[in-house]
């Protein structure tokens, strides 16, 4: 399953947010109503008979995905924020960054053990932050049923840090 003109419409924008570093923009893809829509509906097609209970949305790009496809499930979303955004009781996950650590929080109400959870953003690269997401899932007990992003960046080898958790992406650059 491609998406030949929602890939298009990426843009890359070189040497943001530092140098040496060129960003795959989505925000075309976003202000094309049905470019959205195509993109959208590609994770739909691909999880909409998998039992799923919760969407698992990564601040911030993945919640743009997240919200449509729980609507279009019928099923409920989870936000995972970076620390300190959620005003009620938190479980955290801490992770490594290129330079330093970062940290994803989630209600701690927000999962039962047993429920069938989708991770989705928008972009894997090195996978730190996907990886971190499921890990808090799985520790609320929590079943991934995989993780999901529109974008690839294959040549970072971001599917490592996932191990055997299923990932599907229809879109990969490998440079």
């Amino acid at each position: 399953m491609t998406l030949p003109e929602v890939r298009a419409a990426i843009r890359d924008v070189p040497d943001f947010p530092k140098p040496g570093i060129v960003f795959k923009d989505i925000t075309p893809v976003l202000a094309d109503p049905g470019l959205f829509d195509q993109a959208v509906d590609c994770f739909c097609r691909r999880f909409g008979a998998d039992g799923l209970d919760l969407v698992a949305g990564i601040e911030a790009r993945g919640f743009l995905f997240a919200a449509p496809l729980a609507l279009r499930l019928g099923i409920g979303l989870v936000p995972l924020r970076k620390a300190g955004k959620l005003p009620h009781r938190v479980v955290t996950e801490c992770y490594a960054l290129e330079y330093g650590e970062a940290t994803l929080d989630m209600h701690a109400d927000a999962i039962r053990p047993g429920q069938r959870v989708l991770v989705l953003d928008d972009l894997l690269a090195t996978g730190g932050t996907a990886a971190a997401a499921c890990r808090l899932v799985e520790r609320q007990g929590g079943v991934i049923a995989g993780a999901a992003f529109l974008v690839e960046l294959g040549f970072l080898d971001g599917r490592r840090l996932l191990g055997n958790r299923p990932v599907f992406a229809p879109i990969r650059f490998d440079r």
